[in-house]
Order: structure tokens, then C-alpha cells, then sequence
């Protein structure tokens, strides 16, 4: 069951009221949606946070690109040093464009990705004339509740661990908006599953979801890849099925919700200990300090474990040498349930499709 505080029911009541006015705001058009003559893809949720955005943005970046489409990705590049537009060029700092944005373009390095907390301008600069080759879609990363953009399809995330029929409103819990909002989605996804979710339970989640007839619900779940070392040759990676039950694991985590990563590791090892930072945030050198005091601490044959989106933002830090050693990142990908990944890719494929570049106006 999601835990709410029943105590801040009077607070997010108020702050539902905003968010209800702003939406009818734009649904009568007095707040204005801009659309673009390309298309616009948005990932998002209804929550803060940790749903697994960036996982299946990244799904979409290599369904797309395989399809052979120039692919632009705008994201407002949370907690970044710099301000306005920026495209993400190779050897940019982590601070000026924000560690998933830096995540994603590290990874595939031939998007044209770029940080902007103004999604019309955004696009706007991500489709200006001089922009070649020209973008066939942009995905939208994290946009969900910016309306100002209105995207042709939306994606809307809600973690299995923590579904938004049982949530309340911020800040009694963790919705940015109510449930109603889920009428804006397209596809919705059900991330972070078991992977041998029952086909019973997942009815059971499409009847508590109340989904209108023209909305597509798909599972998906969270596949790990080889570990590659934090501070070595790129090609030294290890199985992930290499670590034995007696194996000890130390987790180093940043982000959101790592309650699903730290239980998917004792399917792997039964000696696991975290060392949790709040999501996004800036290590400094006092934390490395506690880093290397933690590993110190839990024995000889530890490994260190972080995600990618971490490491971005540790290799500023003082860590000893022997953390670096024995550091290693563990890559996350998507995969679709009950065999529907086909069906999943050719609705966004189909999406796009309806799109002729040749018969595109200017923005």
C-alpha cells in the first residue's frame, strides 16, 4: 500500500485546486499549446520522480534510430549550471546540462540532444533551418505537465511499486497533478514490473487504472546489462550473473527510487548494503570522504555498485584508489511485458510514419 500523510490532505487539496485551474486554463484555450509541424513525443508521469523517464527515453532513442530518423531529445536539464537553450556538444560539462541529459548523450553520442526549461523555444532553436541534418521527431523528456508544448503522442509512466491510483496529491504524496490528468495520455506504461508479472494481476492494474478505450496500457520492466568498470578499459566488463550469493555489494545511489534496483540484486546476492543520496544530487568532497569510509568498512572482495545516471556526476570527486578499483556501473535497460514490444514499437513508429518531411511548414 502507498504510504500518504493523511495530515497534509488540507495543503494538497489547495494545491490541486491550482493545478485543476491551470489545466482548464488550457483546455479553454485561454493558456495557449503550441504545436510544431514535426513530431513531438512526450515521456512524463503524474509523480515525482522515479518511474524509470530516462530508461525508456533511452528505449525510444534506439527504436527510432534503428528506423533510421535523426532524432532530437529536449529536456529542461533539471538542476544544470547555465540557464536558456543549450545543445549538448560533445565535451560539455555534466553541471551545464544535468547528469540524465548528460546520461543520454554520453550513450548515443548521434542525437542531436539539447536542455531548455522553455519547450517552445526549444524546439524552436532544435528546428531552426541551420539545424542539418533536420530533425525527424524530438522527444520530449520529462514534459508531461508542460503543456505549453503540445505533443502529438504522450507517454505517461506510472511505477508499479508505487501506482497512481493510490497516491495523493503533493505534498501529501508524491502527484504533480490528480489522477484525472491521465486523460492527456496516449500510451500508458506501467513501469518497474516483475518480470513474471501475471497476467492476472496486470488485469487487475488495467481495472484500477480506468483507462478510456482509446488509450493503449502496456508493462514493462527493467533489464540490467554487463558491469563496466567506473575507472578502467571500457571493454573490462563483467557479468552481472557473476556475483555469487556470497558476494558483498555495496550501492551507491542518487536517485528517486532505488528500493526496485537494491530487491532486483538479491536475486543475485544476499550480502547487500546501500549508501542512499537524495535524487539528482551534487556529491561533494565531504561525500566522497563518506564513500571511501563506507567501502573501507565493509571488507576486503566488496564491490561498489552505482548506476549511470550516479557516475555522471561522481568522477569530480577525491575517491581513493581503491574505490575506483572496485567501482562499477551497472547499465539499465527497458523491456515490454507479455510480448508486446512489437506492438509497443510500431504504435510510436506508426505515430511517426503520419509525418512526410517534405510536407512540413516552418515552425
Amino acid at each position: 500500500m502507498v504510504k500518504t500523510y493523511k495530515s497534509l490532505y488540507p495543503l494538497a487539496w489547495l494545491y490541486g485546486l491550482g493545478v485543476r485551474l491551470r489545466n482548464a486554463l488550457f483546455d479553454c484555450g485561454v493558456l495557449r499549446s503550441v504545436s510544431f509541424p514535426l513530431p513531438v513525443i512526450c515521456v512524463g508521469n503524474l509523480t515525482v520522480g522515479g518511474t524509470g523517464k530516462t530508461p525508456h527515453t533511452e528505449y525510444l532513442i534506439r527504436l527510432l534510430t534503428a528506423s533510421g530518423m535523426h532524432t532530437g531529445v529536449l529536456s529542461r536539464g533539471y538542476k544544470r549550471k547555465s540557464k536558456g537553450f543549450l545543445w549538448a556538444d560533445a565535451g560539455i560539462p555534466m553541471e551545464q546540462i544535468g547528469d540524465e541529459p548528460f546520461q543520454m548523450k554520453s550513450k548515443f553520442p548521434d542525437i542531436r540532444l539539447a536542455v531548455d526549461a522553455d519547450r517552445p523555444h526549444g524546439i524552436r532553436c532544435m528546428t531552426a533551418p541551420e539545424v542539418t541534418p533536420p530533425l525527424d521527431v524530438i522527444l520530449l523528456d520529462d514534459a508531461y505537465q508542460h503543456r505549453y508544448v503540445k505533443a502529438g503522442l504522450n507517454i505517461l509512466l506510472t511505477d508499479y511499486r508505487r501506482p497512481i491510483y493510490e497516491d495523493a496529491l503533493l505534498p501529501a504524496g508524491r502527484l504533480r497533478e490528480p489522477l484525472s490528468g491521465k486523460s492527456r495520455a496516449d500510451i500508458v506504461v506501467v513501469s518497474k514490473c516483475p518480470p513474471r508479472l501475471s497476467e492476472s494481476e496486470a488485469e487487475a492494474i488495467r481495472q484500477r487504472l480506468c483507462l478510456e478505450e482509446k488509450q493503449s496500457l502496456f508493462f514493462s520492466t527493467l533489464r540490467y546489462g554487463d558491469l563496466h568498470p567506473f575507472d578502467g578499459p571500457t571493454d573490462a566488463t563483467r557479468p552481472l550473473s557473476s556475483l555469487t550469493e556470497d558476494t558483498p555489494v555495496l550501492v551507491l545511489t542518487g536517485i528517486a527510487s532505488p528500493d526496485k534496483l537494491l530487491h532486483d540484486l538479491q536475486g543475485y546476492t544476499r550480502r547487500i548494503s546501500s549508501l542512499r543520496f537524495p535524487d539528482h544530487h551534487q556529491f561533494t568532497d565531504g561525500d566522497a570522504e563518506t564513500i571511501n569510509r563506507r567501502f573501507a568498512e565493509a571488507g576486503a572482495g566488496t564491490l561498489l555498485l552505482t548506476t549511470e545516471k550516479d557516475a555522471t556526476r561522481l568522477h569530480h570527486l577525491p575517491l581513493s584508489d581503491e574505490v575506483k578499483r572496485n567501482l562499477y556501473i551497472l547499465p539499465i535497460e527497458v523491456d515490454i511485458l507479455f510480448g508486446e514490444r512489437p506492438v509497443f514499437n510500431q504504435k510510436i513508429l506508426d505515430y511517426v510514419g503520419t509525418y512526410s518531411r517534405d510536407n512540413r511548414l516552418p515552425a
